[in-house]
């Protein structure tokens, strides 16, 4: 699988198909299946915000007292964190693809330093998880994004490994922050992060959630952004993320300059060996328009590479169905 090897946070994938975080990332058979299955890398299940800290204030309290001693190890052993670490460490015994966990969290305090164990465990890389819900009608844009900035800025003290920021579409201006995240030396961005979000019941009355799968559809929100962030002159790498569902799927991002493409709703679907067969879509695609590599094709039609890239701007269909003929 030479001809798939792309280079992505530094790293050498043999495939650019990541499993992304998810259930299906959550134990060491899943895992081994994903390798053997063809995966480029595996993005471990979410560690959240919320357990790191608890993990941290409940060791900070122990003063020496049994009952206290007894109630941490409980805690340990009970909320997973050390759980966690020990599946960094075991799934780089048993894997030869890059294992990369993830922190799932809403604030830069109290946790980063936690990255340290991360990185202690074998961790290749971490990709962060974060989205900020600005319910403040008082907070200004720039107020809610300086968060981001500040925890990327506390974690580049405190880790050396590479480190992925998984964001929403939801700013006010995506490539000045792809910017500032790439002049804080992060690494690698995933675009985008599917929030849970509420739908209504009109039976029931009731507030739901909505689906927690992607959709191929989905596909327009990423594309667009991934063409114009990887035609910026600057040297981060994207993952695309939401609405693959096939191989094609993945040459579609590929060729709007993304380095690799994380997969996740379809293996729920149809199984965590489907990356073969997708795999073997990108070749057969490869094979038939003579590309011997993934770096012969990729970016070809991104912002700066395709001959008209006035169409990643239409936003109006008016403006759209106007220029036809």
């Amino acid at each position: 699988m030479e001809k798939l090897a792309v280079k992505y946070l530094g790293l050498t994938l043999k495939s650019p198909l990541i499993v992304s975080s998810s259930r299906l990332t959550s134990t060491l058979g899943y895992l081994k299946e994903a390798e053997d299955s063809g995966a480029g890398a595996v993005v471990l299940k979410s560690l959240f915000e919320e357990q790191i800290t608890q993990h941290i204030n409940t060791l900070s309290s122990s003063s020496g007292y049994p009952e206290a001693d007894d109630y941490t190890s409980f805690y340990i052993k009970s909320h997973s964190v050390e759980e966690y670490l020990n599946l960094i460490r075991k799934a780089k015994e048993i894997l030869s693809i890059p294992v990369i966990p993830s922190i799932n969290c809403f604030s830069s305090e109290g946790w980063t330093g936690f990255a340290k164990n991360i990185v202690e465990a074998g961790a290749d890389a971490l990709e962060i998880n974060v989205f900020f819900l600005p319910l403040d009608r008082k907070k200004s844009a720039a107020e809610a994004e300086k968060i981001y900035l500040d925890l990327i800025e506390k974690l580049k003290k405190t880790v050396r490994i590479p480190i992925a920021i998984k964001i929403g579409y939801r700013f006010s201006n995506i490539l000045n922050m792809i910017d500032q995240f790439y002049m804080r030396k992060v690494e690698g961005v995933v675009m985008f992060n599917r929030f849970y979000e509420p739908d209504i019941n009109i039976d029931k009355i009731d507030i739901v959630p909505a689906s927690i799968f992607s959709h191929e559809s989905e596909r327009r929100y990423v594309l667009r952004w991934i063409a114009m962030a990887s035609a910026q002159d600057i040297k981060i790498d994207i993952s695309a993320s939401t609405g693959v569902h096939s191989g094609a799927d993945a040459v579609r991002y590929l060729l709007a300059g993304a380095h690799s493409v994380q997969v996740c709703s379809v293996l729920y679907e149809k199984g965590i060996p489907f990356l073969k067969q997708m795999n073997r879509q990108i070749e057969t695609w490869m094979d038939k328009n003579g590309f011997r590599t993934i770096n012969d094709f990729r970016a070809k039609l991104n912002y700066r590479n395709y001959e008209k890239p006035v169409i990643y701007e239409r936003t109006q269909f008016m403006k759209y169905f106007s220029s036809e003929d």
